[in-house]
C-alpha cells in the first residue's frame, strides 16, 4: 500500500494547499466517513469545465487545480486522490472509455466525438478493499442537465448513471484502461493527439478554448 500513500509528480500530496485542503477533515475519525467527506468537497467544490483543461504537466497536478477551482475529470481525479494520500487513505487512478450521451453540441464539436477517452476516476482502499469513485461532475451542473449527481457511501462503486432523470440515454463505459499509482501524461497526450488533434494541440499550448459548459445545458 505503500505506494498509494506517496505524493508524486501530479498526486502532489505533500504540497501545501493540497495538506490544507485534507486537513479540513482530519477531525473525522472513521476513515470511510473522512474518504466520504474529501470526495464531496472535491465534487462540489472543484467546479467541471472542460474548456479549462491544459495539457501541459504543471496544469494537471492536485495543487494546480486547487488554484484554479475548474478542471475536467482526469485533474479531479487527480486531486481526490491528493487528498486522499494526503489524509493517510490510500489512492489509485483509473482510466475508461466512456461514451457521453448529453454532451452539449459546444463540446462535442470541439472533440469531434462523443468517445471521451481517458476519463478519469479515482480508486480509494476502505475498509480492506479498492471502491471506485467519480468526482468529476459538481451537483450544480448535474442540476442544469438534469442529471441525477452520483453519490458515494465509501462500500460501493460510484460510476456515472447510464440514464438521466428523465429517462435518456446518458454515460456508455466503453474500455477499462485500468488504475495507475500516477497519472500516465505521456500515454494520455499521445492518445489526444491521436483522436484529438485539434484540441490537444491547443491545450499543450497553453490557449483556452471559449464556451460555457453550463449555459449549453438547456441546448442540449
Amino acid at each position: 500500500m505503500q505506494q498509494y500513500l506517496q505524493a508524486t509528480e501530479f498526486i502532489d500530496s505533500d504540497s501545501a494547499v493540497v495538506q490544507a485542503f485534507a486537513a479540513r477533515f482530519s477531525g473525522i475519525n472513521d476513515e470511510r466517513e473522512r474518504a466520504v467527506a474529501l470526495y464531496y468537497a472535491v465534487r462540489d467544490e472543484i467546479y467541471y469545465d472542460p474548456y479549462s483543461l491544459r495539457l501541459n504537466r504543471g496544469s494537471l497536478t492536485a495543487s494546480y487545480l486547487l488554484k484554479t477551482k475548474a478542471g475536467f475529470c482526469i485533474p479531479k481525479a487527480v486531486l481526490l486522490a491528493a487528498v486522499a494520500r494526503a489524509s493517510g487513505i490510500p489512492a489509485r487512478l483509473g482510466y475508461a472509455d466512456v461514451k457521453n450521451h448529453l454532451s452539449s453540441p459546444r463540446l462535442l464539436e470541439t472533440m469531434g466525438t462523443d468517445l471521451f477517452r481517458y476519463h478519469g476516476y479515482t480508486e480509494l482502499y476502505i475498509d480492506g478493499r479498492w471502491v471506485k469513485c467519480t468526482p468529476a461532475f459538481n451537483k450544480e451542473l448535474c442540476d442544469k442537465f438534469g442529471i441525477k449527481p452520483l453519490e458515494f457511501n465509501g462500500r460501493e462503486d460510484s460510476l456515472f448513471h447510464p440514464f438521466d432523470t428523465a429517462g435518456r440515454e446518458h454515460m456508455e463505459y466503453i474500455l477499462d484502461r485500468g488504475h495507475f499509482t500516477d497519472l500516465p501524461y505521456d500515454e494520455i497526450v499521445a492518445d489526444y493527439l491521436e483522436h484529438y488533434p485539434k484540441m490537444a494541440q491547443l491545450h499543450i499550448s497553453g490557449a483556452t478554448l471559449s464556451g460555457d459548459v453550463a449555459a449549453e445545458a438547456g441546448h442540449k
